[in-house]
Parts: structure tokens; sequence; C-alpha cells
């Protein structure tokens, strides 16, 4: 079974990160989450980093705020897929610094990076991700896909119903 790690700075990311973790429950992915701070806890986010991979983990979801290191150092350590978060913080510049942190990396460290507070969409990348060799993970992709179509529709309709 795949399992994914998501990970973040800080127990105020949690709100936000919650997007993700409820996301991937409902695609019957396991996740383990942890706080691994680039800044306050480094020995911690290098041991994570370098050992992700170890640990049975397919995708790594790292979110941060403010200069937000997080995402691009854990992708500097590991060789797994990793997805950034940026998150509107306290200490942010409307959130542009952490989504600028996250999307600039240089090359051969990828990080893919979702929209400001996108925990949800780094919740269904990671799921995507994972259903490329999970047939089990596709199925339930389809099929959550299939009913945000429905639900255009059924908005659709009712607008005309009007």
């Amino acid at each position: 079974m795949s399992k994914v790690g998501i990970i973040m700075g800080s127990t105020s990311d949690l709100p936000v990160m919650q997007e993700a973790i409820d996301i991937l429950a409902g695609f019957d992915i396991q996740t383990e989450v942890d706080i691994v701070s680039a800044h306050r806890t480094p020995d911690k986010l290098f041991d994570y980093g370098k050992h992700a991979h170890e640990r049975g983990f397919s995708v790594i979801i790292a979110g941060a705020g403010g200069a937000a290191h997080l995402p691009g150092m854990i992708a500097s350590l590991s060789p797994l897929p990793v997805i950034g978060v940026p998150v509107k913080s306290r200490n942010s510049i409307d959130g542009w610094d952490s989504v600028l942190s996250i999307l600039q990396m240089p090359g051969g460290v990828p990080v893919a990076t979702v929209a400001l507070d996108g925990a949800k969409n780094a919740g269904i990348l990671a799921a995507q991700i994972i259903g490329a060799h999970d047939k089990c993970v596709l199925d339930k992709i389809i099929a959550y896909k299939e009913g945000l179509k429905i639900k255009v529709e059924e908005g659709a309709k009712s607008l005309k119903e009007k």
C-alpha cells in the first residue's frame, strides 16, 4: 500500500494541510503527518528527507509559509516526488513569498507547486501520482473526477430551471 508523507513547518499550518489529509483519506491512501521545520529542526529535516523513501512513502507533500524552505530542502534530499503547498501565514507577504520560495526551484530540484493554501489539490496530485501505478487508486480518481463533472452539470441544470 502506498503512503504519503505530509509535513509542515509548524502546527499553525495544519488547518490548511488538513485538506490534503482529508482528500487522501477519501482515496484510502495512508498518510503520516509530522512537523518538520526547515529552520528550527534542521537535523530532523535532513533525516526525514534522506530516509523517507526507506519508510514506505511514495510522495511527500510539504506545506510551508513565509520563507517556505521546507519543500525545496526536502526535494533536495529525497528521491521522491515532492509537492509544495505555499501557506499564507501571519508573517507572510500576502503569501507571495511562500509561493515564489516553493515555485522558483533551481534546475535539478523540482517541486510540484500548487496554489496558495492549495493542500486539497496537493492531495489529489499525490493520489494521481500513486494512481499511475495503482489501479485501485486510479479508479477512485476517475470516480472523483466524474463526481466533479456531475456536480457542475447539476449546477448548470438548476441554473436553467430558475
